[in-house]
């Protein structure tokens, strides 16, 4: 037994290094070469205008005329929400900001930029019919002139592009959009005026430069698909990735914000995936091919989501967008966690208060189990001293041994599992919870108390000039770690001694190794932990001054 155990924590040992190594947070990169910094500053410069082909739009006897060369039109739209710029050339979203949301926790630092892109030239979303979309991607619409902007008691607005190609296509495209929500409701009209058929399809681009580094632990950044009901995150390196199905939205998302184009029902299409070295990456959804007779007419119906991928925004639009939000095996667990958080800040809007209730909820609802662990160890503890004889009396002898030790455990009824079932079935909530609190956009900028005022970042109380090794800048003291380790410590003491001094000592090692693991840990998976081993200490106390 003594040796089975050495070796469980050896491994244990190796599994929490393991774990810190591959899932603790990435190291910042190099800065960019001079080449990545000047289109990345290309990218945050306005658009200036420039010459692009157009057709002409005052009937089919001119589709086949010369276009004329004219410049780009960009058009500003603001809601309560975002501020946003669409290109008429496609048209297509060439910016898009979000004013809830900002690039740090100073209150005056710029809106997040959904629309991360390379060059000057590229639109970050644009939808279109394919006959002329792939052809005449820059294609020049007519929009309306000056801003669009929306208060609360405007409620909605809407904004229209409309222009004809040289083959006698009318194409009219017609945005709405809403002062209390991130979704877009797109129509495309196309009508047929000339005298041939014309084939195409309705297909939708997205495009983005993946950052250097994700924001958070589990966090996923690139192109996903709900394909077949089923979520599909495709990591694309050198080979494009062509997939098929039924597709019920296509998007590209970060570790705290999404980009969705959603036709308006779930539609047969192909799928294709390429990334540039750039490290731009583009995802293309076609639907099927649609063939429009001679002064004949066709529509598609598209709603774009630009925001955070926020649980409960997410379920309010709909069309199975939650699904964007994965955690993975513990997803079951984790989403429920999630809203039960959530409805603890509706009441409490303070979400380290929020993390407090639901470490005191977990906890209770496990009372029982870890009750009768506690409850095992003091029995357990009783008998140290006769099994101490025991294991003497049969050195050499280990079939002997056992025999007798579980002769022992059947005399005063004492299972020695039973101590460590209950843990054991807690483990998928604590990964549940740490899926949680190392991704959720909840904690994102969420200030808890004091010198906390990030809860998804380490807790550092003041700021060193220089950096410390192992922990990510900035550097600084981890007061909420150390505390946590402290707990830990408290707790070690108050636990039976094992019978194996070897035991004891690795198990006195144990807040020394996670306060390391945690030390560059977000500050709400921290505070979870010493809420939790606090609770512990209190339920470990009462079973111990209780009379045996």
């Amino acid at each position: 037994m003594d040796k089975r155990t050495i070796i469980a924590f050896v491994l244990s040992f190796a599994v929490l290094v393991g774990w810190s190594l591959l899932f603790g947070p990435e190291q910042a990169k190099p800065p960019a070469t001079e080449n990545q910094a000047t289109e990345q500053q290309k990218a945050k410069e306005p658009p200036t205008e420039r010459p692009v082909e157009v057709a002409a739009s005052s009937g089919a006897e001119q589709a086949r005329s010369v276009p004329p060369q004219v410049s780009e039109k960009m058009v500003e739209v603001e809601t309560p929400l975002y501020k946003a710029i669409f290109s008429s050339a496609g048209p297509g979203i060439k910016s898009f900001k979000l004013k809830g949301y900002r690039e740090t926790i100073d209150p005056n630092s710029p809106y997040i930029e959904l629309a991360n892109l390379p060059g000057s030239n590229d639109l970050h979303m644009q939808i279109g019919f394919t006959d002329s979309y792939r052809s005449y991607g820059k294609l020049l619409f007519q929009s309306q002139d000056g801003p669009v902007r929306i208060d609360t008691a405007s409620g909605h607005a809407e904004l229209r592009f409309k222009a004809q190609t040289p083959e006698g296509l009318i194409l009219t495209k017609t945005f709405r959009f809403h002062s209390n929500s991130y979704v877009i409701d797109l129509t495309i009209e196309v009508e047929n005026r000339s005298e041939k058929p014309a084939a195409g399809a309705f297909a939708a681009d997205v495009r983005a430069l993946t950052p250097q580094s994700k924001a958070s632990y589990y966090s996923y950044v690139g192109l996903v698909l709900l394909k077949d009901g089923k979520l599909e995150e495709l990591e694309i390196e050198k080979e494009d990735k062509v997939l098929n199905g039924e597709l019920r939205w296509m998007a590209y998302e970060d570790s705290y914000f999404i980009s969705a184009a959603i036709p308006e029902n779930p539609i047969k299409a192909s799928f294709k995936g390429t990334k540039q070295s750039s490290g731009l990456l583009e995802g293309r959804m076609t639907a099927q091919e649609t063939v429009i007779p001679p002064g004949g007419k066709a529509d598609a119906r598209f709603m774009l989501y630009l925001g955070p991928r926020d649980l409960g925004i997410l379920s309010q639009a709909g069309h199975g967008l939650e699904q964007s939000i994965d955690f993975g095996w513990t997803d079951i667990i984790a989403k429920p966690l999630l809203y039960v958080m959530r409805f603890f800040y509706g009441y409490m809007p303070n979400y380290g208060v929020a993390i407090i209730l639901l470490t005191i909820l977990v906890k209770i609802l496990f009372w029982p189990l870890t009750h009768k662990s506690y409850k095992s160890m003091k029995e357990m503890q009783k008998l140290q001293p006769i099994m101490a004889k025991i294991r003497e009396r049969h050195k050499g002898n280990k079939e002997e041994l056992n025999k007798e030790l579980m002769n022992l455990y059947k005399t005063y009824k004492v299972n020695p599992m039973s101590g460590c079932l209950p843990m054991i079935i807690q483990i998928p909530v604590f990964f549940a919870l740490f899926r949680i609190l190392g991704s959720a956009i909840e904690l994102r900028h969420a200030p808890f108390m004091l010198w906390i005022n990030d809860l998804s970042a380490p807790d550092r109380l003041f700021s060193f000039p220089f950096d410390i090794p192992l922990m990510t800048p900035p550097s600084g003291i981890p007061v909420l770690t150390l505390l946590m380790g402290a707990s830990m410590f408290i707790q070690q003491k108050m636990t039976p001694t094992p019978g194996d001094p070897s035991q004891a000592k690795i198990m006195m090692f144990l807040p020394i190794i996670f306060n390391f693991m945690f030390i560059n840990f977000p500050s709400g998976l921290v505070l979870y932990w010493l809420v939790n081993n606090i609770l512990s200490i209190g339920q470990q106390y009462r079973i111990q001054k209780r009379p045996a």
